[in-house]
């Protein structure tokens, strides 16, 4: 008798030891792509669109969704700044948590003052990041963005292709999560509420 309540006593302190972590099945809840680990996408050195110098440094404490386009783009690039509008309103006040930083891959015609007219419109909070041709080239580079200006009827009127997603890092400024285009504004919002928890 006393060896069988020993056993449940023991039985019921790991049950109970067990409940006080966070359970692993949470690791693997996220709608999107878990990235966590990555060996690139760890860094960068840009302008914002206020003239301030910016690194991934400046926004510790927050989440960061970070995506790449230009102000141009005629679809992709401004659905996904009105799907991060979306976002911000679905984390309620959580979003004050949160900063999406847009990075043009067009630095030829995205100037200062083009983003801060563009990218501040679909949300006050969103940042607007921009660098010369070859800090562009660094940072798409380290975070393995795919861009190539496709020449258009003018000088100007080219178009830009580029990778379409978005790279979250969690408050450390750690890579967690890569969006795909085209997801739900519930599904990163439940991600980044995660990432919170």
């Amino acid at each position: 008798m006393k060896k069988i309540l020993m056993l449940l006593l023991a039985a019921t302190l790991v049950a109970v030891l067990a409940g006080c972590g966070k359970p692993a099945a949470a690791k693997l809840a996220f709608k999107n792509t878990d990235v966590t680990g990555l060996g690139y996408a760890r860094q960068f050195a840009l302008t914002d669109h206020t003239g301030q110098p910016r690194t991934l440094a400046d926004y510790k404490g927050k989440l960061v969704l970070m995506f790449f386009g230009y102000t141009q783009c005629p679809d992709v690039c401004p659905t996904t700044m009105a799907e991060m509008a979306q976002v911000m309103q679905e984390m309620g006040p959580q979003a004050q948590q949160v900063q999406v930083l847009f990075v043009t891959v067009d630095p030829e015609r995205d100037t200062q003052a083009l983003l801060a007219q563009y990218v501040p419109a679909f949300d006050q909070r969103f940042v607007g990041l921009y660098g010369d041709a070859a800090a562009t080239a660094k940072v798409a580079k380290e975070f393995k963005v795919y861009y190539a200006k496709v020449e258009g009827e003018t000088d100007r009127s080219y178009t830009v292709d580029h990778t379409a997603g978005t790279y979250v890092f969690d408050r450390e400024g750690k890579i967690r999560l890569f969006v795909r285009h085209g997801e739900k504004p519930a599904a990163i919002a439940h991600d980044l509420k995660l990432l919170l928890s």
